[in-house]
Parts: C-alpha cells; sequence; structure tokens
C-alpha cells in the first residue's frame, strides 16, 4: 500500500459534493505535486440512484445509493457528508467517527445544534473533524480562528455571511426595488430558496455566528441564546433614509467580548457608508475581526456557491490527510474539548447597548415630537438627530430619528409606550446602528 495514499468516501452528491468530486479528480496531480498526497475519490453515496455529472469522470462502480457502503468500507480513510440537514446526517457522522473515519462536513445547522456531541465522539475515538465549508464559503475563517489568531484574545466579530440577503439589500439599495421585488430577483437568479425563511429571518446568520463565536473565545455557545432579526420588516424608505443619513443597511452578525461578557446577536444594521463592510454587495461574505494583539483584519470572498465550498471541504481532506500521514489527527476546537472548555457568561439582548435609527409615521401636527421626545426622556434615551420627512399620508407624515447609545431594554420599553400613542399610525421601525466600523 502506498503510504502517501488516502482513500475518500462522499456522502451526498448534490450541487457541493459534485463540485467536490470535481476538484478531488480533475486536480489529482496538482494535489499530488503540491502536497506528495494522493487522493483517491473512492466511493459517492447519493440517496437518489446517482448518476454521471458533467465533468466527473469516476467509474459507475464507485457509484452507490447506500451511505453505508462509504460509511462501512474498511478502505476508506475520510468521509465526507455533503447532504445537510440534522438527524440523517448526525447518525452518519456519528457512524463513520465510530468505525475510525475522519470527517469532513459543511454542516453548520448540524454542528451549532449538536457540535459538542460530534467532537466528543471525535475525541474519544482520536479522530479529526473539520468543517471550512460550513461558514462562508471559500473564506477560510475556521483555519483562521482554530490556528492563525490561537494566540489573540478575540474583542469582536462582525460578519456579513448570509449571501441572500446582502444580494437583496444591494438590489434594494442600487436599483431602488421593494423588498418583495429583490427577493423573486434573488429566488430567480438561485440565490434564495422557495421557502427563504433560514436565510431572510437570519436562522442561517444565526448558526453560523454560533460557530464562529464557539472558536473565537472557547465556549460551546448555545443556538438558541443568538438573539435574531431578519431584514423582511426594511422598506425602501428605511434604505434611502440611510443613505441620506451616510449609513448603508446590512444583515450583520455580530459577536463581542467587553466587560466579562460575550453578546451574540443577529439583525438589520446601519453601517457608516464608509465602512468596508457597507461596501460589500450581492452575494459575497465578509468577515470583520478584531483580536488583541492583532488588531483589526477583514475576510473577503465567495460565500456559497459550488466552486467556493468545494475549495474550503478540499482543503479540510488535505489538512486532515496530512494528520493521518504524519500520525496527528487535527485537535478538537477547544470549544468542544471535554478538557479545555471555558465558562462566560452571555450578555442578553436587553442588556447590549448601542446606537439606533428610529422611523415613525406620525400625524402632522404640533406637539407631536414633544410626546416622543417625553417619552425617550423618560427612559434616559438620548435624540441625536430628528428629521420630519415627506407627507405618508394625508395627515400624516415619517419621522425619523438617530438616537444616541442606549441600553437596548430601555429602548424597547420607550417604543413599546410611544407606538401606543394615538399620534403614531404605524408600528415604530427601529434599527440598530454599529458607528465604529
Amino acid at each position: 500500500m502506498n503510504k502517501s495514499k488516502i482513500n475518500v468516501g462522499l456522502i451526498g452528491w448534490g450541487t457541493v459534493g459534485t463540485g467536490v468530486s470535481r476538484v478531488l479528480i480533475n486536480n489529482f496531480d496538482l494535489i499530488r505535486q503540491r502536497t506528495g498526497i494522493i487522493l483517491e475519490l473512492q466511493k459517492i453515496a447519493d440517496r437518489n440512484v446517482p448518476t454521471m455529472r458533467k465533468g466527473v469522470n469516476i467509474e459507475s462502480s464507485r457509484l452507490t445509493k447506500y451511505p453505508d457502503e462509504v460509511i462501512n468500507d474498511p478502505n476508506i480513510d475520510i468521509v465526507v457528508e455533503l447532504i445537510g440537514g440534522v438527524d440523517d446526517a448526525k447518525d452518519y457522522i456519528l457512524k463513520a467517527i465510530t468505525n475510525g473515519k475522519h470527517i469532513v462536513t459543511a454542516n453548520k445547522t448540524l454542528l451549532a445544534k449538536h457540535g459538542q456531541e460530534i467532537f466528543s465522539a471525535a475525541y474519544k475515538n482520536n479522530i479529526s473533524v473539520c468543517f471550512e465549508g460550513s461558514v462562508a464559503g471559500g473564506i477560510p475563517i475556521i483555519k483562521a480562528l482554530r490556528e492563525g489568531f490561537a494566540a489573540n484574545q478575540i474583542q469582536a466579530i462582525y460578519g456579513i455571511i448570509n449571501g441572500t440577503t446582502n444580494y437583496i439589500l444591494t438590489q434594494m439599495s442600487d436599483n431602488v426595488t421593494d423588498y418583495q421585488q429583490a427577493l423573486a430577483e434573488a429566488q430567480e437568479k438561485g440565490y434564495a430558496e422557495k421557502d427563504p425563511t433560514a436565510d431572510v429571518e437570519g436562522d442561517d446568520a444565526a448558526q453560523k455566528i454560533t460557530l464562529l463565536t464557539s472558536l473565537a473565545y472557547g465556549i460551546d455557545m448555545p443556538l438558541e441564546n443568538v438573539y435574531t432579526e431578519g431584514i423582511s420588516r426594511i422598506t425602501q424608505k428605511d434604505i434611502q433614509y440611510a443613505k441620506e443619513l451616510g449609513y448603508v443597511i446590512k444583515l450583520l452578525a455580530i459577536s463581542k467580548f467587553s466587560e466579562g461578557k460575550i453578546e451574540v446577536r443577529v439583525h438589520p444594521t446601519m453601517l457608516p457608508e464608509r465602512s468596508m463592510l457597507a461596501n460589500v454587495s450581492g452575494v459575497f461574505n465578509a468577515i470583520y475581526v478584531v483580536g488583541d494583539p492583532v488588531g483589526g483584519t477583514m475576510f473577503y470572498g465567495q460565500g456559497a456557491g459550488q466552486q467556493a465550498t468545494s475549495s474550503a471541504v478540499v482543503a479540510d481532506i488535505i489538512d486532515i490527510s496530512k494528520g493521518i500521514l504524519n500520525n496527528s489527527p487535527i485537535p478538537v476546537p477547544s470549544c468542544w474539548h471535554p478538557d479545555n472548555t471555558v465558562s462566560i457568561p452571555l450578555r442578553a439582548i436587553n442588556e447590549c447597548q448601542t446606537r439606533y435609527y428610529l422611523r415613525l409615521i406620525v400625524v402632522d401636527k404640533p406637539g407631536v415630537l414633544a410626546q416622543i421626545a417625553g417619552i425617550l426622556g423618560q427612559h434616559q434615551i438620548s435624540i441625536a438627530s430628528v428629521i420630519q420627512k415627506e407627507q405618508h399620508g394625508l395627515n400624516t407624515v415619517y419621522l425619523v430619528m438617530l438616537i444616541h447609545e442606549a441600553i437596548e431594554a430601555k429602548m424597547q420599553e420607550a417604543i413599546r409606550h410611544i407606538d401606543e400613542l394615538e399620534v403614531v399610525k404605524d408600528k415604530s421601525m427601529l434599527i440598530r446602528v454599529e458607528n465604529d466600523l
């Protein structure tokens, strides 16, 4: 047996799986030349009867519809799980680990919910598990947090890590389209699913920032503790008013460490138009990491898709292969290591402090602003600026405010009272503002 040969089995032959198989086969010589490793794609399993894929030259005898034929094959060293979902994927991975197979996955949902269980099994069986493709496609942010920033105290992570919502908000900003039209265009181009809920309501980004937070701070971050808010209430008016104020609206995933606590949240955020993150357009992703001593660092690139994600998956296969050949498995991340995890308190969303944009539809008559300002003042909230905009209806106008930094709980309580006023004619729109980017 060639000591530099590693056999790979693939479970899931969809878009990303096809890309991975294409890279392993077409770049076989390049990988061997650069790494000295012979990566052999031994078997592909897909629950549908696999048929040949364009650009993938592989013998039909290596195709099966039974994942167990990959998991139980004694010749396979690395199992790559790309079926998505949770239950079946978890079962396949745990069986493969028990069988001594190293694992590569791009399954953010599985790891965000069951990372502790997966890595506990990996630790007990001395197995490598890599997951670069689970966050931000081809951007090597997982490797950066696991290795490149190992000596840094991470202070903050700000991420545009969902390409669907970034495309929608870019279209709304650049082409003055409304939310529904921009969403329909995203679906037509294949950037958004038929049911876009996971993307537009922030769930996808929440799963990703859960993984990044776990890696950054060495904690097992509970997904259910991530405050999550989507973009479906953002209107063209908000986009335009933000522009007039010098801001851009993005769906931002935020993880911060300060005063001994970690806060993790996903929500629409107004960013200064000069900031690097504000200028990330279309389906691209970007992650801004602040560490001590490194300072601010920016990662930018394709956040999803066949080519970007398959690049990340194959990079993981190569990393694990090096570990196999050197008899040195890749260590379990500290956040899921039974001996290394730490406990850091989480800051609830109500305790967070930030600035705010507030848009109201109010009756156009004297004294309205005084009523609203009075309620804000009662809750120790200070107005930075206020603009009365164009008419909304016959006797109503838009009122736009920028609010100085305030505690979330006080802001929410003030909004509840403001929305109860007779002069306020629709539910207020509140967007958090991050000025330091």
